[in-house]
């Protein structure tokens, strides 16, 4: 994963210092007849502002091991979740649930758990009376750690559900 990662950066960096020097022309007139109102956004600013402030409201689902089943104390959470995502404002945008698992196991069967646990906090948040519709499952399996000590903690914080908007 490292080789990968290291080989990703020295590609861009080839890439962005191959880039011509020649400067860029401007147009200074463009914008006259635009207003220079700093507090004016664009339709696309909006949506991203959107969805960053509902996300930044959305907490991640933990599961024991080798379980996909919402534990007691992580209803509350989805809860909470369903009530960021059925506000007004949120109603029109589409969620990705995203199913996570730590680094036990095969993974053809992490990407079988994972996908149960996203299945799962979408039913929750289904009956939680968030719209099948607006929701879609995926599952990275044990490919998107947040955590990559050896401990047993690390390992809890890796077997989660994430919930991502999308517009």
């Amino acid at each position: 994963m490292k080789k990968v990662v290291l080989a990703s950066v020295a590609v861009a960096t080839l890439l962005l210092s191959g880039c011509s020097s020649k400067n860029p022309e401007v147009d200074m007139n463009a914008n006259s007849n635009q207003s220079m109102d700093s507090n004016s956004m664009s339709d696309a600013d909006r949506l991203a502002a959107l969805i960053a402030n509902i996300e930044s409201q959305v907490k991640s689902v933990y599961f024991d091991f080798d379980k996909f089943n919402i534990k007691g104390d992580q209803q509350g959470v989805v809860s909470a979740n369903a009530s960021v995502f059925n506000q007004a404002d949120a109603q029109a945008l589409s969620i990705k649930v995203e199913g996570n698992c730590d680094e036990w196991g095969t993974d053809e069967y992490n990407y079988a758990l994972g996908l149960k646990r996203a299945k799962s906090a979408k039913d929750a948040l289904v009956r939680n009376g968030v719209s099948a519709d607006r929701i879609a499952v995926v599952s990275f399996g044990e490919s998107n750690p947040v955590c990559t000590d050896k401990t047993k903690a690390c390992d809890a914080q890796n077997r989660r559900a994430d919930f991502k908007v999308l517009p």
